[in-house]
């Protein structure tokens, strides 16, 4: 399985990240040059989150279909290889604002957060590093984004927190909801939901339908490299970026996401691993071709 080619996914910037604090791109330029560093260091798939165009608000997320749109048209100018990954990630059942952007933009992929999380984390002082917040992903939703994603052509990868949305996402593949075999993203190190341990991604594996596409997102600091190093060998997807964690696997702080992508590149090819280019990815994931 480890001699598959490795799919590296860089998620360009987060949800939240205040550009004066974290060099995170915004703007349509910024995103595109951030595409093509990412590309260049061996990424086939950047994953999408738009912010606030209006001064100083560069910190805000914008589901502007006409953002979304100048945002993906400047990354495919820059990179017209490279295959494009949505955020979706909306609280409440009104789905019309990232739907529009799907729309708009139609992606190869966009994300499909599969079940819902009690989103918490703590500080050293055990307050709440912020207010204990749902995000609410119930099956209704689930199947209103999938609807639209279908229309689109668009194919989910379904982010899951925990095992219980793991194992909910199979019994969606079987249901017809989502495809058979299932993309599938292991989100590790939020800390209300799956650690970023290694150990966990065998037992993992073990809950995944045959064929089952998957990656890890590991969310922190330089220890989840560990994690990625072991998914490389195990045979999965890789994914890192500004988005996921700030920090090189020597504890450095990345300037761009560009180090990070050759920093999991240089991972894959360790674990005995190539890497894919967009086109083989396309293949490899069974994607329409461009």
């Amino acid at each position: 399985m480890a001699s598959k080619k490795a799919v590296i996914t860089c998620a360009l910037t987060g949800v939240l990240t205040d550009p004066e604090q974290h060099h995170v791109p915004v703007t349509p330029e910024q995103m595109a040059k951030e595409a093509r560093r990412a590309r260049d260091a061996g990424a086939s798939i950047v994953h999408v989150h738009f912010r606030s165009q209006e001064p100083g608000a560069g910190r805000l997320p914008s589901w502007d279909p006409q953002v979304a749109q100048a945002i993906c048209d400047a990354i495919r100018a820059e990179v017209p290889d490279i295959l494009l990954n949505l955020s979706t990630g909306v609280v409440g059942d009104d789905i019309s604002a990232p739907a529009s952007c799907l729309v708009a933009v139609k992606p190869e992929l966009a994300a499909l957060n599969a079940g819902s999380l009690n989103y918490l984390k703590l500080r050293s002082n055990n307050e709440w590093a912020w207010p204990p917040m749902l995000f609410d992903n119930p099956v209704g939703k689930i199947e209103a984004f999938e609807k639209v994603m279908k229309a689109n052509g668009i194919v989910p990868e379904c982010e899951c927190f925990d095992t219980g949305i793991l194992r909910s996402v199979m019994m969606f593949a079987r249901r017809g909801m989502v495809p058979n075999p299932p993309h599938v993203s292991l989100v590790m190190g939020v800390e209300s939901g799956m650690p970023n341990k290694p150990a966990w991604l065998p037992l993992l594996i073990e809950e995944m339908l045959p064929g089952t596409h998957w990656q890890v997102i590991g969310i922190g600091r330089q220890e989840v490299w560990a994690l990625h190093r072991r998914c490389a060998e195990l045979g999965g997807d890789l994914r890192t970026g500004l988005e996921d964690t700030f920090y090189l696997p020597d504890g450095s702080k990345a300037s761009s996401n560009g180090p990070l992508v050759e920093a999991m590149a240089k991972l894959a090819v360790e674990a005995g691993r190539a890497v894919a280019t967009p086109d083989e990815a396309r293949q490899i994931l069974g994607l329409r071709a461009r």
